[in-house]
């Protein structure tokens, strides 16, 4: 339930900042790399060819995610 909630409050906080220009584009840029980061984030193709596994593969057995109307995977165990 906190995780929750704290998400709540991290998605207010970046809002509010952004809409009073205290964050820019620059600003949200470095936190969906930050995110892609912490979540090992990959296109679905890209994944498949570093881990030497096929796209169906991948597709079928790993966790899926659409972000921006993109598949990726989230590996980050």
């Amino acid at each position: 339930m906190e995780t929750i909630e704290n998400t709540k409050k991290l998605i207010n906080f970046v809002a509010t900042k952004f809409e009073n220009d205290e964050l820019n584009n620059d600003s949200l840029v470095q936190l969906i790399e930050l995110c892609g980061e912490y979540l090992n984030l990959q296109d679905i193709p890209t994944y498949a060819k570093k881990n030497k596994l096929s796209y169906n593969g991948v597709k079928n057995h790993r966790q899926i995610k659409i972000i921006l109307n993109k598949k990726f995977v989230i590996d980050n165990e």
